[in-house]
């Protein structure tokens, strides 16, 4: 099984998936419903939902998924963990937009989410689970961790070998990594993609009203900088 690893092939990875979303799923963040009061300014974000050890571990995963590199921001830069943090306020966050009845059957992705916890109450069991597994595998807490054992760890949850508690790795892992994709593309009024930085990386005109003129034309760049919807 492939295990995860980090830029340059991941960025690719990143723009192969971009590329077969819809623009409206980067316009709006997905499903999240994410909150669209975001502050603009520059100085130190203040997690609202995480407290210190998940935020420290939460901020550590993101930057491993998408590392920053002379191609474009990394998730920490882009803002991914703050968009996180903004999401556990929304009603997607709470499981307002799923069926959240029992039973939990363990079945086939194709049949949809399946786990009586909600996003909010995942990542608060499997961010604790994740570093308690961590010092105790390796005497150190996540955060602390060199890049190349960061990297290591995250291969482990998407195998789903790392025992993170009651929450299975995989599905922490799927969790966090839709998160952060959205986080990294969404339009900056909800909180990730700072400065639209993702967007310029692979030339994405954002919510510009009209540039249809330029669908068909293959190879060339668009010549106009992104605009946000804020």
């Amino acid at each position: 099984m492939k295990i995860i690893g980090i830029s340059p092939h991941r960025r690719n990875f990143l723009r192969k998936a971009v590329a077969a979303a819809p623009a409206v799923v980067l316009l709006v963040g997905g499903a999240s419903g994410v909150a669209s009061a975001v502050s603009t300014g520059e100085s130190a974000y203040k997690p609202t939902y995480f407290n210190d050890e998940e935020w420290a571990v939460l901020g550590a995963l993101v930057d491993g998924l998408i590392p920053a590199d002379a191609e474009g921001p990394g998730a920490l830069e882009a803002g991914v963990h703050e968009f996180i943090d903004l999401q556990m306020k929304t009603p997607y966050a709470f499981g307002a937009l799923w069926y959240m009845q029992a039973p939990f059957v363990a079945s086939a992705e194709q049949f949809g989410y399946q786990f009586h916890m909600n996003p909010r109450e995942m990542y608060r069991s499997a961010l604790v689970g994740l570093n308690q597994a961590v010092q105790t595998k390796l005497g150190k807490s996540f955060p602390q961790l060199d890049p190349a054992q960061r990297d290591a760890v995250i291969g482990e949850l998407e195998q789903g070998t790392l025992n993170i508690g009651e929450v299975p790795p995989k599905t922490f892992f799927a969790q966090l990594l839709q998160n952060t994709h959205e986080g990294y593309f969404c339009d900056p009024k909800h909180g990730g993609n700072k400065h639209m930085a993702a967007w310029k990386m692979i030339g994405f005109p954002g919510a510009r009203a009209d540039y249809m003129d330029w669908v068909l034309q293959y190879g060339k760049k668009y010549p106009l900088p992104p605009v946000s919807i804020a």
